[in-house]
């Protein structure tokens, strides 16, 4: 079977729209945009980031770049995986390009949930204003007093009581739920007992933000930095009731919307990642080039051609590599793209750090300063090691499909 990693010609035509809009409008405004978070209360958004944020993206959609993500056309532009593969690397390359264009996790995610698995009320009420850029949304899944890597352990109560559930328990990195425009929450319960199959014992349940009884107990820190206003939340339940209509698909059906769920995400993040990588490359090499130390150009000394060499290479492989993932995606089996998934997700952030880190390295103390991007950068990408299944579940998963064909 031919593997096409092009695209189509109209889509590189929006591609170029998407760069330009990048370059042009959307990376001179946010050193502005971030400039805003400390003044007043960091978890509302102040008036004129308000302004930047709903600018651009009055812009974005009005230009008709909207919902690349989304492969449906009568959703978004019908994208394959494939091409979405290069605007999301485009995206990556700065932090506000994914929510102008409306390709935010955990939002996307989310929207495929409502899209896939959501009643017509669930569409109407979450997806509609979520297509829109209306609102914002969280998922919720792992807890801090499980090792969520094994998605079984998780136990969130969630109980029949008449023509309700009743939720209790804590869930943490509920990435999305500090921002004021968070007005719904997508979240793994357990509802089977231990006689149940260990893989139809949790449900997913869909839960306003506003629902009596839940608790915001705190932000989440990423290396000491909580991403206000956005956040990573700590949230505890507390008999939070929520209507029975508000299942999704079902009671034990948590794992099959689950996959069909995280899959898209994890890549996405990867495209995203190599993004990344290149803007720190981009740095590393202008650095390179200007800064002067015993009488040359760091380019000129050590170790640096080589250190180059090595980011423009680990860069190329892993966009290849994300791409034949995308690739297998596209043919609509989620068991043989899932092994390519696992891949890139632990190829693409390992090769963003270490270009990252090298960028960092180039610019001595700058780099861990707030005076470059480079510090944010990295921080940001080495969560994904862990967001969406840490790195040795992934390469557990590898070695299986691996071994699978000798056994």
């Amino acid at each position: 079977m031919d593997m096409n990693l092009g695209m189509r010609s109209e889509s590189e035509a929006l591609l170029h729209q998407v760069k330009t809009m990048i370059q042009d409008e959307i990376q001179p405004l946010e050193a502005e945009y971030h400039g805003e978070i400390d003044k007043g209360d960091r978890w509302q958004y102040t008036p004129r980031q308000a302004e930047i944020l709903e600018g651009l993206k009055a812009t974005a959609k009005s230009r008709g770049l909207w919902n690349f993500w989304q492969s449906d056309p009568q959703l978004g532009k019908g994208l394959t995986t494939v091409e979405y593969a290069y605007f999301a690397e485009e995206m990556g390359k700065t932090p506000l390009a994914a929510e102008v264009f409306n390709c935010s996790a955990p939002d996307t995610g989310n929207m495929d949930v409502f899209a896939r698995y959501g009643s017509e009320e669930m569409k109407q009420r979450w997806l509609a204003p979520l297509l829109a850029g209306d609102i914002r949304s969280a998922y919720l899944m792992t807890e801090p007093d499980r090792a969520s890597s094994d998605a079984t352990n998780i136990s969130l109560s969630c109980v029949a009581d008449g023509d309700h559930y009743v939720l209790n328990g804590e869930k943490w990195w509920a990435s999305g739920a500090g921002d004021p425009r968070c007005k719904v929450y997508i979240v793994m319960v357990r509802t089977g007992g231990d006689d149940a199959p260990k893989h139809q014992r949790h449900s997913m349940i869909v839960v306003p933000a506003d629902t009596p009884g839940i608790e915001v107990l705190r932000p989440m820190q990423v290396y000491g930095h909580d991403d206000a206003p956005h956040g990573h939340m700590h949230i505890r339940f507390t008999a939070v009731r929520v209507p029975v209509e508000n299942m999704l698909l079902g009671e034990g059906r948590g794992f099959e919307i689950a996959q069909g769920r995280l899959g898209p995400g994890r890549i996405h993040h990867c495209m995203r990642a190599i993004g990344q990588a290149e803007s720190a490359l981009e740095l590393l090499c202008q650095r390179a080039l200007k800064r002067q130390a015993f009488g040359k150009p760091l380019a000129d000394l050590g170790a640096n051609f080589d250190i180059i060499a090595e980011a423009r290479m680990d860069i190329e492989m892993a966009r290849l590599l994300c791409l034949k993932a995308a690739w297998y995606m596209d043919q609509g089996d989620a068991r043989a793209a899932a092994p390519w998934i696992s891949q890139i997700k632990v190829v693409a952030p390992r090769v963003a750090l270490k270009v990252i880190d090298e960028a960092i390295q180039m610019h001595g103390g700058a780099g861990i300063s707030q005076d470059t991007p480079l510090a944010r950068a990295w921080t940001h990408v080495r969560t994904l090691r862990l967001a969406d299944g840490p790195d040795a579940v992934h390469r557990r998963q590898v070695a299986r499909a691996e071994l699978r064909t000798y056994r």
